[in-house]
């Protein structure tokens, strides 16, 4: 977790979610054994938001390694998902994310590896909190024909571990995978996280085009 530009903030939060702090969650995720969509590894931001006065995390990044769970996210949930090549991995005393985008490095986490056991209640808080993604799909012309704001869950948490640690983090310019324009102010805390879980299926919170207006077409 890094403290970034409130102005960068406000710039990629959509409306009607707000922003208390400007902290910014960079995520490095193993999945090693995923139903259906077998082993893979993810990397992204996550915001920390409120909405309705309600905490959670707006999901603005996500990078993979595996293109099922990428259609799967997008076309389902309306993750941000986009192909590149994230690994986590124990480097000695070390834990340590990477992102790289083509052959270029975007992002570099590294974690002392279990320094300090981190509460358990916490960490299943973080873990089954409300996460919110903007979904949009265009119409045929380009046009928006749905423009939503999602929320879900993860469910059936199980913490097999949990801990604390110093931690840094360095973001590099890239044109088509822009992680830097949140730029690292000041890297607050870091968690590792061991569990099992279900991604809970998504819900509609916001309807952009509800109030939108509506042009008829008339044939000829």
């Amino acid at each position: 977790a890094y403290r970034t530009d409130p102005e960068a903030l406000r710039a990629v939060v959509p409306e009607p979610l707000q922003i208390e702090e400007p902290v910014v969650k960079f995520e490095f995720i193993r999945m090693p054994d995923s139903t259906g969509f077998g082993d893979y590894t993810e990397s992204g931001q996550v915001i920390a938001v409120t909405f309705e006065g309600r905490s959670g995390v707006y999901v603005h990044s996500m990078y993979l390694d595996d293109d099922a769970p990428i259609a799967g996210g997008r076309e389902i949930w309306g993750f941000p998902k986009k192909l590149a090549s994230p690994t986590l991995r124990v480097d000695k005393d070390t834990l340590v994310g990477t992102l790289d985008y083509g052959k270029l490095r975007v992002a570099t986490g590294t974690m002392g590896y279990k320094h300090h056991p981190f509460d358990t209640a916490k960490a299943l808080a973080a873990v089954t909190g409300d996460n919110y993604l903007l979904k949009i799909i265009p119409h045929v012309d380009c046009t928006p024909r749905v423009c939503e704001l999602v929320r879900y869950r993860c469910e059936d948490v199980t913490i097999h571990g949990a801990w604390k640690g110093p931690a840094a983090l360095q973001l590099f310019e890239h044109a088509l995978a822009p992680v830097a324009l949140l730029p690292v102010r000041e890297v607050v805390g870091a968690v590792h996280i061991v569990t099992d879980l279900t991604l809970g299926l998504g819900e509609v919170v916001h309807d952009y085009l509800a109030d939108a207006p509506t042009h008829a077409h008339k044939s000829r």
